[in-house]
C-alpha cells in the first residue's frame, strides 16, 4: 500500500511533459505466501516488466522476443540483484536499529529516471521506505551533479559507502535507466504519448441541515496524468486546508480524474464572493477558467418546485377541463327539452284537441 502512494506522490513531481521509467521494489522480511523480493518496472503509468525472487527472471509484457532480450535480462539481473542484496542488508539493520519484533516487515523503494521532451536526460529520484514509513528520500540532478537529501530516520552510513552509492547510479543505473526509458517510449509511443482532454463538471449540492454549499470541481478522462486544477475565491487560490479532495485517482479506461470540493457557509453564501475553478492541461491550448454561480437556487430545490408548479399545472387544467365537461353536457341538456316541448305543439292529434 505504502508503495502506491509513494508513486502517486512522486507523479506529482515528475515534470509535466517529460516521460519516466519507475523501479517499485519490494523486499518482505517474514514468512508470507508471496516472494521474498519482488519488482515492478513502470514506464509512465503504464507497466512492462516484473521480476521476483522465485525465479530471477524478467518477465515483460510484450517484446520479450525482440532483439534486446539478451541484453535486457542481463542489465534487469545486474540492477535488480543489487537492488536485493542492499534491501536485504538494509532491512537487517533497519529492524535492529528500530527494535523491530518478530513477524512481517516490509521494505520498499521506488527509484527511477526522468526524460524531458526535448529528449534530455533529467532527474533520478529515489524514494525509500520500512514499515510504512519514509526512511530515505533524494533526488540525483544528473546534469548539475548535485543531491537533494531527505533523510527522516535511516541506517547511518560513511562517507564511503555513500559515495560508492552515487558512483552506481550515475555510472550503472541511471544509464540503463534511460536507454531503456528511450527505447520502451518508442515500442509504446502510441499508448503513453497519447492526449486526451479533460472534461470537466461543476457539481452543486446544498447540505439540508446545515444549509452549507458545496461546490466541487471535477476534471476526468484526460491523460497524461499531469493536471494542475485550482479553486479561487475572489481571484485568490482557496487555501489548501479548506477543500477537500485533489487526488489523482485513475479511471478505469486508462485516463485519469481530479475533483476539488469546497464548503460555502449560508452566511458566506450572502457576501457576494466570486468562486471559479482554474485548470491547465497538456492538451489544452489556454487555462481553462470556469465561474460557480453560488447564488444560483439550489438543484435539488430547483427541481421541486418545478415538480410542485406542475403538479399544480395539472390540477388546475384537470378543474377547467372538468368545469368545461359539465358545461357542454348541461347545454346539450337545455337544447335537447326545447327541442321536444317544440315538436310536441305540432303534431296533428294536439292541434285537433284545441279546436
Amino acid at each position: 500500500m505504502l508503495i502506491l502512494v509513494y508513486l502517486f506522490s512522486l507523479w506529482t513531481v515528475i515534470n509535466a511533459g517529460s516521460h519516466s521509467l519507475m523501479v517499485l521494489a519490494t523486499y518482505i522480511d517474514g514468512h508470507t505466501p508471496f516472494p521474498e523480493f519482488s519488482v515492478v518496472l513502470m514506464l509512465d503509468d503504464l507497466q512492462i516488466a516484473y521480476y521476483d525472487s522465485v525465479t530471477w527472471k524478467t518477465v515483460y509484457r510484450s517484446h520479450s522476443d525482440s532483439k534486446y532480450y539478451d541484453e535486457e535480462q542481463s542489465d534487469a539481473d545486474s540492477v535488480f540483484r543489487y537492488m536485493y542484496d542492499g534491501m536485504k542488508f538494509r532491512t537487517f539493520h533497519l529492524k535492529d536499529q528500530n527494535n523491530c519484533t518478530d513477524g512481517v516487515h516490509v521494505h520498499q523503494i521506488i527509484a527511477g529516471c526522468e526524460l524531458l521532451n526535448n529528449g534530455n536526460a533529467s532527474l533520478f529520484h529515489f524514494w525509500d521506505g520500512f514499515s510504512g514509513q519514509n526512511i530515505d528520500k533524494f533526488t540525483f540532478d544528473m546534469k548539475k551533479d548535485k543531491i537533494q537529501e531527505k533523510r527522516p530516520w535511516t541506517v547511518i552510513a560513511s562517507q564511503i559507502k555513500w559515495g560508492h552509492l552515487m558512483l552506481m547510479y550515475e555510472t550503472v543505473h541511471h544509464p540503463i535507466c534511460i536507454k531503456v526509458l528511450r527505447r520502451y517510449l518508442l515500442m509504446k509511443k502510441n499508448n503513453v504519448m497519447r492526449k486526451v482532454k479533460p472534461r470537466v463538471r461543476l457539481i452543486r449540492k446544498t447540505l439540508s441541515e446545515s444549509r452549507e454549499l458545496q461546490i466541487s470541481c471535477l476534471a476526468t478522462g484526460f491523460y497524461p496524468r499531469h493536471i494542475n486544477l485550482t479553486l479561487f475565491r475572489n481571484g485568490q487560490p482557496v487555501d489548501d486546508g479548506q477543500i477537500t479532495g485533489g487526488d489523482l485517482l485513475p479511471n478505469g479506461d486508462g485516463t485519469y480524474q481530479m475533483r476539488k470540493s469546497l464548503m460555502i457557509s449560508e452566511e458566506e453564501q450572502h457576501e457576494g464572493h466570486v468562486y471559479n475553478c482554474s485548470m491547465k492541461h497538456l492538451n489544452l491550448d489556454n487555462k481553462l477558467d470556469i465561474m460557480f454561480d453560488v447564488a444560483e437556487s439550489d438543484p435539488g430545490s430547483f427541481s421541486l418546485s418545478v415538480v410542485f408548479s406542475l403538479l399544480v399545472f395539472m390540477l388546475v387544467a384537470v378543474l377547467i377541463i372538468t368545469a368545461l365537461i359539465i358545461w357542454k353536457k348541461r347545454c346539450a341538456a337545455g337544447q335537447g327539452s326545447e327541442t321536444s316541448v317544440s315538436d310536441y305543439s305540432l303534431t296533428p292529434s294536439s292541434l285537433q284537441d284545441e279546436t
